[in-house]
């Protein structure tokens, strides 16, 4: 005798796993969380450069749409985290867990040494091309 289970128990019983984010995505995630941390706790001199973090996703990821797929699951996690509407298709939680990792770690040595975190953070994001100067 088969016993059919609706759709919604097998999803409950199912360990709920998040993928794991290759070495290339957690690269770019976690220079993109830095560069926003930047720009968060106000850095002077530091803003965002689009075209950059893009072109840098790309060499990482292989491609724009992977580098643009990434920046948009960024936004999503922000989003959530933020109690916002945002693109459920676009979420990962993979990414909500990393990007929440980093920001506290890099914001915490923001408030802790502004002057030299920034300036640090900073001029990394713009030798990678995620900030510039302005």
């Amino acid at each position: 005798m088969k016993i059919k289970l609706p759709a919604v128990a097998l999803l409950v019983s199912a360990p709920a796993q998040a993928a794991a984010l290759s070495q290339a995505e957690a690269t770019f995630l976690d220079q993109l969380v830095t560069a926003s941390a930047v720009l968060e706790q106000r850095c002077t001199g530091y803003e965002v450069d689009g075209a950059g973090s893009v072109q840098l996703g790309a060499r990482l990821l292989g491609s724009p749409d992977a580098a643009m797929a990434m920046i948009d699951a960024y936004a999503a996690a922000i989003k959530a985290f933020d109690g916002e509407s945002y693109d459920p298709g676009k979420f990962r939680p993979e990414v909500a867990e990393a990007a929440r990792r980093t920001f506290r770690q890099v914001r915490t040595d923001l408030i802790r040494n502004p002057e030299q975190a920034c300036a640090d953070y900073g001029d990394n994001s713009v030798e990678r091309g995620l900030l510039r100067r302005y």
